[in-house]
């Protein structure tokens, strides 16, 4: 199929999709569309994925799209640095310290605790996964999902101050997870040849490369949209900024979610001057780019299923790994507020856990795992995570705020 082809069957899909779902279901935005698109890949599978009309197009298009490369080499850079424009970088500045713990001790807690038990919980099934591979998949699938977090946040009832500790570990987290599961994966197929100071050297290529380049990139930006007043101008300078960012990250093994995020909280800090049209209006525009590349992606999330006619055979550790991963985002969110921060509010942790929510990154990395016997188990159980985490964290994650808050404000009463 060719891309003229791919991106229209796509961009109608996301319509129908849409449409639909505001039409008829009514669910939030992006849960919606992926609810609507998982449902299709369902009915495919079950009409045994036949070869005439509508279903023979769906699953080309599916299967001929590279969804990990077109995330995390295409649309990743754009999704955060639409997240990552709307900060506010006071507010960011002001909770820093549990925000950097949780986008970073945070990550190595919870993938310790999810591969451990992983690895506990399948020898006992009788359907043993390796050490190695369970905290790889524990690696790919510990960072929150900023993607899955920003578009699903943004309808949210929960209180500020959690709100943007939430948003903010999901915009830091990645690289970590990325350093981690790059570094085990070395161990596998380098047979242990991955050293400290390897890792020390990957981690500042990723991280300080990918600051450095978002920083320079968007300063560069930021000067250029600030010495004109050409809207239309001002909008191409903000494009060409990610796809520079993208093509120069990628040249020198730079980390882009966080180089996009570097130039995003850039230009949307940095004041342009008064009466400038950047500042009241490049928002708004990066607000629909984020809308409408949020319905792409989980309309893609939701067609790999077609993809994914294994799943049946795993649903078994995939239910078990849900419970894991919620297990070790718990005991990552309390240690911190233990020990660090010595605050512990049973309320916010909870809502802490519930909000983790993971999304088309982990598959993307699941996605990009290389052929073994266990390459398949992961990824039908990271597809099992992120449905359970987009549509039932999600959708039940108000619902889980407004209790909590009613039992505190009963509390108060008494």
């Amino acid at each position: 199929m060719d891309i003229l082809t791919i991106i229209t069957v796509l961009i109608l899909l996301c319509t129908a999709f849409s449409f639909l779902n505001e039409k008829f279901i009514k669910l939030p935005g992006t849960i919606g569309v992926m609810a609507v698109s998982l449902v299709v890949s369902i009915l495919i599978l079950v009409a045994g994925k036949s070869h005439s009309g509508i279903s023979a197009t769906v699953t080309l298009m599916a299967r001929s799209i590279n969804f990990s490369k077109v995330l995390l080499d295409v649309m990743l850079g754009f999704l955060l640095f639409a997240s990552a424009i709307h900060f506010d970088y006071k507010k960011l500045k002001m909770l820093r310290l549990p925000i950097f713990i949780l986008s970073t001790i945070g990550v190595l807690i919870s993938t310790g605790i999810f591969g451990g038990l992983l690895y506990l919980v399948t020898l006992f099934i009788n359907l043993p996964i390796p050490a190695i591979y369970c905290f790889i998949f524990g690696a790919l699938i510990s960072p929150t999902d900023p993607i899955a977090v920003s578009s699903i946040l943004k309808k949210s009832k929960i209180p500020a101050r959690l709100n943007i500790i939430i948003s903010g570990e999901s915009l830091f987290n990645d690289a970590v997870g990325l350093i981690l599961f790059v570094t085990l994966l070395g161990i596998v197929h380098e047979s242990g040849t991955t050293t400290v100071t390897s890792t020390i050297k990957l981690f500042a290529q990723e991280v300080i490369g990918g600051i450095v380049i978002g920083a320079i990139v968007g300063y560069l930006g930021y000067r250029l949209i600030r010495s004109i007043r050409d809207f239309q101008t001002i909008v191409l300078i903000s494009i060409s900024m990610i796809l520079c960012i993208s093509l120069i990250a990628g040249k020198f093994h730079a980390s882009v979610p966080l180089a996009a995020v570097t130039a995003g909280l850039l230009i949307g800090n940095l004041n342009f001057g008064v009466g400038h049209p950047a500042n009241e209006h490049l928002n708004q525009v990066w607000q629909l780019l984020d809308e409408v590349l949020n319905t792409i992606l989980f309309v893609m999330i939701g067609l790999q299923l077609i993809m994914m006619s294994f799943l049946n055979n795993y649903w078994l550790v995939g239910s078990l790994s849900i419970v894991i991963l919620l297990f070790a985002r718990l005991v990552t969110v309390t240690l911190p507020a233990m020990f660090v921060l010595r605050k512990v509010n049973f309320n916010n942790l909870t809502i802490l856990t519930w909000a983790g929510l993971r999304g088309g990154i982990s598959v993307a990395m699941a996605l990009s795992l290389p052929n073994s016997p266990y390459r398949e188990t992961i990824l039908s159980a990271t597809y099992f995570i992120v449905i359970f985490s987009i549509l039932v964290q999600g959708l039940t994650l108000n619902k889980v705020v407004a209790m909590l808050v009613k039992n505190d404000a009963n509390k108060n009463k008494n």
